[in-house]
């Protein structure tokens, strides 16, 4: 007997119907004589519509009022797919995060997970129950309602599946697998059968929607084996699991791409020690993560800073800077650009393949697309350029490097 914690996003979740759909599957691995834990997302569209609510409200609104407000969602589903259950004969109990319970810190909108305890879902598992979890949710040191940030449920699937000890994590989407990139922009985009955690780390974080940052962080950590893998059809998924030789021969395994994220210069700083911490210390404190950074040579003792936020935190991190850092540091002008995208190239066959980024730069080049800002890693390569070349972007990338059909660059012996 194994035990498999499955997590259902919104769209598997997005009515009735769609919940009795997954009740049968979730049903269909009870019934094969596994335990069976169930992470569920809230209704698509439904979390976007509380935090509409909330921004009506208020323009910011308290984050833990906040996430008062958005957790409830995922409250929704976790009731109606054990009612479901129940209904066809199953016994199955649901829980909310605080139930659980999830202990996070007190980052409302973006908590991080502490700890989980397991005593009444291995309590409900000993008596055959099917455990239903609300995911993206828990609470905080004091009792408060907190959230995980958006793709959070992936991170409890996953978070529960290592405090549990789980044989396997399912992940279902709407969508079969890994891609090599967006199907709906390269039309003869490949699933992967297989891809390392590092890889799948890197298009999570670069803008790959199939799985969530923290939860790939998760499996890497507790060495969880996460299949991804669509609701809708029975096909095979992707294998998110350890790096072996054969993932290594494949020099670039995907394109990914984000229009989410927004471009801030800090023009004319005064080159000295101290400045870039006072420039970043206010918007560490909001919550804010800043992603890519680049400074300029310094001229006569100045430079020019510029980074990238989510565009979610684009007006908070802008209107910070210009009110209280910009005049604190003597910078002469604070600049903003939210319609940049991010294109990168994620293999970890790049560790001992020369001349990737030369042939990314020169295909971007190929095609008039202005280089704004770049960095590295040992396994990823990413550009900052206009929005509007995006998907073209994407298109020439993918197929310079033979990611289409059954075509893929490996290194030369």
């Amino acid at each position: 007997m194994a035990l498999i914690v499955q997590k259902y996003g919104g769209t598997s979740v997005g009515n009735i119907e769609r919940i009795r759909n997954v009740a049968r599957r979730v049903g269909k691995t009870s019934g094969a004589g596994n335990q069976v834990v169930v992470v569920l997302s809230a209704m698509s569209g439904e979390t976007n519509k509380l935090v509409g609510l909330t921004q009506e409200a208020a323009e910011f609104p308290l984050g833990r009022e906040y996430d008062v407000v958005i957790s409830t969602g995922e409250q929704v589903t976790v009731g109606l797919l054990a009612i479901i259950l129940n209904e066809m004969g199953y016994r199955a109990k649901s829980f909310l995060g605080h139930q659980v319970p999830i202990v996070t810190d007190s980052q409302f909108g973006s908590a991080r997970i502490e700890s989980i305890g397991t005593d009444k879902m291995a309590e409900e598992l000993k008596k055959g129950s099917i455990v239903v979890v609300a995911g993206f949710q828990g609470m905080d040191g004091q009792g408060n309602i907190t959230t995980l940030g958006r793709g959070g449920s992936d991170t409890t699937a996953v978070a529960l599946a290592a405090a549990l000890k789980a044989d396997l994590c399912e992940i279902y989407t709407d969508v079969e697998g890994v891609y090599t990139t967006d199907p709906n922009i390269c039309s003869d985009a490949r699933k992967l059968k297989k891809v390392s955690y590092d890889e799948m780390l890197e298009m999570a974080s670069l803008g790959a929607k199939v799985l969530q940052t923290r939860s790939v962080e998760f499996a890497k950590k507790y060495e969880i084996p996460v299949m991804v893998r669509s609701s809708f059809t029975d096909a095979e998924g992707t294998l998110v699991c350890k790096e072996d030789s054969e993932m290594e021969k494949v020099v670039v395994s995907g394109i990914t791409y984000n229009k989410s994220e927004a471009k801030i210069s800090v023009l004319r700083v005064p080159d000295r020690p101290g400045i870039a911490a006072k420039l970043f210390r206010p918007l560490t404190e909001d919550g804010i993560n800043v992603d890519m950074i680049v400074q300029n040579i310094s001229h006569d003792a100045h430079t020019d800073l510029t980074f990238t936020v989510s565009n979610s935190d684009y007006k908070k991190a802008l209107k910070l800077i210009k009110e209280k850092t910009a005049a604190e540091i003597g910078a002469e002008e604070v600049v903003g650009d939210p319609n940049i995208a991010k294109v990168s190239i994620v293999g970890a066959g790049m560790r001992s393949h020369a001349g990737i980024a030369s042939q990314m730069f020169e295909v971007l080049a190929k095609e008039g697309i202005n280089i704004q800002m770049i960095s590295t890693s040992e396994i990823k390569i990413s550009c900052v350029i206009d929005v509007k070349y995006t998907e073209l972007a994407v298109r020439v990338l993918h197929e310079s490097f033979g990611l289409g059909n059954n075509e893929v660059v490996e290194e030369k012996e």
